[in-house]
Protein backbone atom coordinates (compact mmCIF):
# COMPACT_ATOMS: atom_id res chain seq x y z
CA UNK A 1 0.00 0.00 0.00
CA UNK A 2 1.53 2.89 -1.22
CA UNK A 3 1.46 6.25 1.48
CA UNK A 4 0.35 8.62 -1.33
CA UNK A 5 -1.85 6.72 -3.67
CA UNK A 6 -5.17 7.64 -3.60
CA UNK A 7 -8.16 5.01 -3.07
CA UNK A 8 -10.06 4.66 -6.33
CA UNK A 9 -13.61 3.71 -5.85
CA UNK A 10 -15.26 1.38 -7.56
CA UNK A 11 -19.05 0.86 -9.02
CA UNK A 12 -20.67 -2.40 -7.74
CA UNK A 13 -19.05 -4.74 -10.72
CA UNK A 14 -15.83 -3.95 -9.61
CA UNK A 15 -14.72 -0.95 -12.80
CA UNK A 16 -13.30 2.07 -11.41
CA UNK A 17 -15.42 4.65 -10.95
CA UNK A 18 -13.48 7.56 -12.65
CA UNK A 19 -14.54 8.33 -15.94
CA UNK A 20 -12.22 7.96 -19.76
CA UNK A 21 -11.26 11.60 -21.28
CA UNK A 22 -14.21 10.99 -23.91
CA UNK A 23 -16.63 10.36 -21.08
CA UNK A 24 -15.70 13.07 -19.72
CA UNK A 25 -15.87 15.58 -22.44
CA UNK A 26 -19.05 14.25 -23.40
CA UNK A 27 -20.70 15.09 -19.62
CA UNK A 28 -19.12 18.21 -19.86
CA UNK A 29 -20.99 18.82 -23.59
CA UNK A 30 -23.76 17.44 -22.10
CA UNK A 31 -23.73 20.04 -18.98
CA UNK A 32 -22.93 23.06 -21.34
CA UNK A 33 -26.12 22.29 -23.42
CA UNK A 34 -28.57 22.12 -20.61
CA UNK A 35 -26.77 25.39 -19.40
CA UNK A 36 -27.90 26.71 -23.12
CA UNK A 37 -31.39 25.33 -22.60
CA UNK A 38 -32.51 25.90 -19.38
CA UNK A 39 -31.22 29.13 -19.33
CA UNK A 40 -32.48 32.83 -21.09
CA UNK A 41 -29.99 34.52 -23.13
CA UNK A 42 -26.60 32.88 -22.29
CA UNK A 43 -23.23 34.03 -23.95
CA UNK A 44 -20.05 32.49 -24.04
CA UNK A 45 -17.15 34.34 -22.86
CA UNK A 46 -13.40 32.78 -23.72
CA UNK A 47 -10.97 32.94 -20.69
CA UNK A 48 -7.03 32.16 -22.18
CA UNK A 49 -4.69 30.34 -20.64
CA UNK A 50 -2.76 31.37 -17.66
CA UNK A 51 0.34 30.19 -15.71
CA UNK A 52 -2.41 28.58 -13.68
CA UNK A 53 -5.19 27.58 -15.22
CA UNK A 54 -5.94 26.45 -19.00
CA UNK A 55 -8.07 27.86 -21.52
CA UNK A 56 -11.54 28.30 -20.01
CA UNK A 57 -15.22 28.48 -21.29
CA UNK A 58 -17.46 31.11 -19.51
CA UNK A 59 -21.31 30.87 -19.88
CA UNK A 60 -23.45 33.63 -18.40
CA UNK A 61 -27.00 33.91 -18.66
CA UNK A 62 -29.51 37.25 -18.75
CA UNK A 63 -29.53 36.64 -15.14
CA UNK A 64 -26.01 36.61 -14.69
CA UNK A 65 -25.94 33.04 -13.55
CA UNK A 66 -22.78 31.39 -15.01
CA UNK A 67 -20.77 28.24 -15.20
CA UNK A 68 -16.98 27.69 -15.94
CA UNK A 69 -15.76 24.65 -17.87
CA UNK A 70 -12.15 23.92 -19.10
CA UNK A 71 -11.64 23.23 -23.18
CA UNK A 72 -8.28 22.24 -25.15
CA UNK A 73 -8.13 26.34 -26.60
CA UNK A 74 -9.63 29.05 -27.66
CA UNK A 75 -10.47 28.36 -31.34
CA UNK A 76 -12.08 24.97 -29.59
CA UNK A 77 -14.25 27.55 -27.28
CA UNK A 78 -15.01 29.64 -29.98
CA UNK A 79 -16.61 26.59 -32.60
CA UNK A 80 -18.16 24.95 -29.21
CA UNK A 81 -20.23 28.03 -28.62
CA UNK A 82 -21.07 28.45 -32.77
CA UNK A 83 -22.30 25.01 -31.98
CA UNK A 84 -24.53 26.29 -28.99
CA UNK A 85 -25.61 28.74 -31.37
CA UNK A 86 -24.84 31.43 -28.99
CA UNK A 87 -22.38 34.60 -28.94
CA UNK A 88 -19.02 34.21 -27.65
CA UNK A 89 -16.58 36.85 -26.75
CA UNK A 90 -13.01 37.30 -25.78
CA UNK A 91 -13.14 38.42 -21.99
CA UNK A 92 -10.03 40.63 -22.65
CA UNK A 93 -11.61 42.39 -24.88
CA UNK A 94 -14.97 42.77 -23.06
CA UNK A 95 -14.35 42.11 -19.88
CA UNK A 96 -17.01 40.51 -17.63
CA UNK A 97 -21.14 42.36 -17.84
CA UNK A 98 -21.71 43.70 -14.65
CA UNK A 99 -24.83 41.08 -14.34
CA UNK A 100 -22.47 38.54 -13.55
CA UNK A 101 -21.14 40.71 -10.96
CA UNK A 102 -24.34 41.32 -9.31
CA UNK A 103 -25.22 37.85 -9.59
CA UNK A 104 -22.06 36.91 -7.48
CA UNK A 105 -22.79 39.79 -4.97
CA UNK A 106 -26.65 37.98 -4.29
CA UNK A 107 -25.30 34.73 -3.96
CA UNK A 108 -22.70 36.24 -1.03
CA UNK A 109 -25.48 37.82 0.71
CA UNK A 110 -27.88 34.70 0.46
CA UNK A 111 -25.41 32.35 2.05
CA UNK A 112 -24.55 35.23 4.58
CA UNK A 113 -28.24 35.17 5.37
CA UNK A 114 -29.41 33.20 8.63
CA UNK A 115 -31.42 30.40 8.15
CA UNK A 116 -29.53 29.93 4.81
Amino acid sequence: MGLFSRRRTRTADGAADTPSPRQAQQETLAYLRDFVATRVGVEAYVEPETHVTQTTLMLIATTGEWTRRKVPGAKEAYELAHNLGIPVYDVHRTGYPQRMREWNASQRVARRAPGA
